[in-house]
């Protein structure tokens, strides 16, 4: 019997009950249930009645778990009344509630557990949010990334295709990769590349030739090759099909059939291999009931799993792409068998890489190809600007005065029909196999142009235009005469080739040109102009760039005149010697100038540059030394970032001054500002300004340089500037230079 106190729990869950909102809770768009901890509904609203299709009397007293799927019951059991006991309530739980008829109602469900002030368990409320729509929406998305997850699976395969037949050189690598990769993609059982091959001399009978083949037997493709039989051309014309394993097939074709059966195999998917519309042979791949790798097979006996309209086109994709690799590599074959003209080809790049100049490999080239490949040889070159230049020779010397007089008129002023001016226009390869009297009429201006061709006897006429990136270089022509057998679509293939070679040798040659003016260019424009006549000072400066690259480089001088008569000196090095290096070289000195019209000492210009240097945007590092000098009192103030220290040659003697660098430009900053050197620049005495090219070598590390410099140097003190600057470099700098050389010299008279 229950003591005074076991009304309590009772008085406090009547309470509890009483306190719920009793329109909002009956009418509300969500389910509310109020459970005991065993799960026993005591208090429900009409909204869950009428989802489930329940009476409120039938619903009280039963268990929430009762009205759940098998599956939500397990959970419930589980995971749900855990997480309450432990946490105190759950959210959005995804549940199925069974409705009257036995039909699902998918719900969200949420839940906080009430308890008492022992902490006991007395109540459960709940809600449940109907997620019909929003479990369709993740089904949605979930099919959707599975599509988005078999696309990115099937061009990764495409990828790993493409990439390994790139470097197939062989039918037999371009079969393996093809079987390797399709088996792998559709997880087939076996796999194999079927091409067609013409019986000798009989076109009309192909035959199949497995070339590579992996899980399939020889009895089973020799099976397919003769169920193939005559029928071969309307098999290949089929597409992607499947041939079944089922009673039609016993019947029709029963040895193809049984030895399916006895290698366990239930479909082969037949797919075309073709490139250009000619139809190469199949790609076949085996279907079983287990895949490989599986135990057991997911298809139940008899059923046949039907191909995806991607998976088709997979397939159909790989069909493609082994045509064209076949295609690929078939052409290479044909191409290693012409070994006389790949000779030709070697021996024109050989000439090509050994020729001084543009005009001597033309040269060269047309005599080399009269002598291999044609009666004329005639290459025009266009140049930047429109000016031709143009060369040809006949192979025997006693006609050469003809080609001469034909080449009188350059190209761009010959007759439209001219097969060289028509492949320069339309930027391709014009083939006149036969020159019959109307094509010669077509390509000549006048009667004594067209008086020479008859005399020449020419009839085969090849003209390719150079080109590239758009680009029309100019034209290579090759002539036959009617002598000569007329030319092959090899022979034109030939021509192409060299054309091409010429084209790349040209460009880079027009590259050049023009890499050199620019870089001459810009040179002189970032460079200072004379340093300014001083009195009482004589000055000479020098640059000479790397022989390695461009020839243009990023050491720098300057002497500015400062106002109050002091005279501001500059020496720097930008790393590299190239256009980048130049062109910061010239923003830095953009940059110094615009300083020093405040006229800061030489350290205080550094530490600008340096807490500026990131706002510059400059991308290369760079030492630089900067001084001021009176001209007067011979007063000199200089302060280093990272460069080498001047040079003073005072009485036949060569020292270097005591300036101690902070760090270079780009580096972090010092903690300490930079050091300035004062001194004085005696009367009939030279200071010397350089950069690291003059004392630099690859056969001695920087102090044997420095070493040299303060040897050569004391022999040749003078008061010359100049002189002192020419003896400098040609002691001490090579024809091979690997740095660019900036000096200044400056000595007060």
């Amino acid at each position: 019997m229950a003591g005074p106190g076991a009304s309590e729990p009772s008085q406090q869950l009547d309470r509890l009950l009483e306190e719920d909102p009793a329109d909002l809770y009956e009418n509300a768009p969500m389910g509310y249930l109020s459970m005991l901890p065993d799960g026993r509904i005591v208090k429900v609203n009409r909204t869950f009645c009428a989802w489930t299709g329940r009476l409120p009397d039938d619903l009280k007293g039963s268990r929430f778990q009762d009205l759940l799927s098998v599956g939500g019951r397990v959970f419930h059991e589980t995971h749900l009344v855990p997480l309450l006991r432990m946490q105190g309530a759950v959210r959005e739980i995804a549940i199925d509630v069974q409705r009257l008829d036995g039909s699902l109602l998918p719900c969200l469900l949420n839940a906080v557990e009430l308890r008492g002030p022992d902490g006991a368990p007395q109540l459960v409320r709940a809600t449940l949010f109907e997620a019909t729509a929003r479990r369709r929406y993740e089904r949605e998305l979930l099919a959707a990334q599975r599509l988005a997850e078999e696309s990115e699976a099937r061009s990764r395969t495409v990828q790993k295709v493409v990439f390994d037949l790139a470097a197939a050189t062989s039918e037999e690598d371009v079969a393996a990769v093809i079987v390797q990769r399709s088996r792998a993609a559709l997880k087939a059982r076996g796999a194999a590349l079927v091409l067609v091959q013409g019986e000798a001399g009989d076109p009309d009978l192909p035959v199949l030739r497995p070339v590579h083949w992996e899980g399939l037997s020889r009895e089973l493709l020799r099976r397919l090759r003769e169920a193939a039989g005559s029928r071969l051309a309307l098999e290949l014309a089929q597409g992607v099909r499947s041939i079944v394993l089922d009673d039609r097939l016993r019947r029709d074709q029963p040895e193809l059939a049984g030895a399916m059966a006895e290698t366990g195999l239930t479909e082969l998917v037949i797919v075309p291999v073709a490139a250009d519309g000619k139809r190469l042979g199949v790609l076949v791949l085996a279907l079983g009931d287990a895949a490989p790798g599986q135990l057991i097979s997911l298809v139940e006996p008899g059923e046949r799993r039907e191909m995806a309209a991607t998976e088709i086109d997979l397939l159909y994709t790989l069909g493609r792409q082994a045509g064209q690799a076949l295609e690929r590599v078939r052409l290479h074959a044909e191409t290693l068998r012409q070994a006389e003209r790949l000779g030709f080809l070697l021996d024109a790049a050989r000439l090509m890489a050994d020729a001084v100049d543009v005009e001597e490999m033309v040269t060269r080239l047309a005599e080399l190809t009269v002598s291999r490949l044609a009666d004329v040889c005639v290459i025009d070159l266009v140049g930047e600007q429109g000016t031709p230049r143009q060369v040809a020779r006949h192979r025997d010397p006693a006609l050469q005065p003809l080609v001469e007089r034909l080449r009188e008129r350059q190209l761009l002023g010959q007759a439209a029909g001219h097969p060289a001016l028509r492949a320069l226009r339309e930027g391709r390869t014009q083939w006149t196999r036969d020159s019959d009297d109307i094509d010669v009429t077509a390509m000549t201006l006048d009667e004594a142009q067209l008086a020479t061709v008859r005399e020449l006897g020419l009839a085969g006429v090849v003209s390719v235009p150079m080109s590239i990136d758009g680009r029309r270089l100019g034209v290579i022509s090759v002539v036959a005469d009617r002598h000569r057998p007329p030319f092959t679509a090899a022979d034109v293939e030939v021509a192409e080739q060299l054309a091409l070679q010429v084209s790349q040798v040209v460009d880079k040659a027009q590259r050049f040109e023009l890499e050199q003016q620019t870089s001459h260019t810009l040179q002189e424009s970032l460079l200072p102009a004379d340093p300014p006549a001083v009195p009482g000072l004589r000055t000479a400066v020098r640059y000479v760039a790397a022989t390695q690259g461009v020839a243009v480089g990023g050491d720098f001088y300057d002497v500015v005149a400062l106002p109050g008569g002091l005279l501001g000196l500059a020496v720097g090095d930008v790393v590299g010697h190239d256009i980048t290096a130049a062109a910061t070289m010239g923003q830095l000195r953009s940059v110094c100038r615009a300083l020093l019209a405040d006229r800061p000492s030489p350290s205080e210009l550094i530490e600008r540059l340096q807490g500026s240097w990131s706002l510059l945007g400059v991308q290369r590092m760079a030492t630089a030394l900067f001084g001021t000098l009176d001209p007067g009192s011979g007063l000199l103030r200089v302060a280093s970032a990272g460069h080498l220290p001047p040079l003073m040659c005072t009485d036949g003697t060569a020292s270097f001054l005591p300036v101690r660098p902070t760090r270079m430009f780009g580096a972090p900053r010092a903690d300490e500002p930079a050091e300035e050197w004062a001194g004085e620049l005696p009367v009939g005495s030279t200071l010397v300004l350089y950069t690291d090219g003059l004392v630099e070598s690859r056969d001695a590390d920087i102090d044997a340089g420095l070493a040299r410099l303060l040897e050569v140097a004391g022999r040749a003190c003078s008061a010359d500037p100049d002189a002192l600057c020419d003896r400098l470099l040609a002691e001490m700098a090579g024809e091979h230079r690997p740095d660019d050389i900036a000096l200044l010299a400056l000595t007060r008279v």
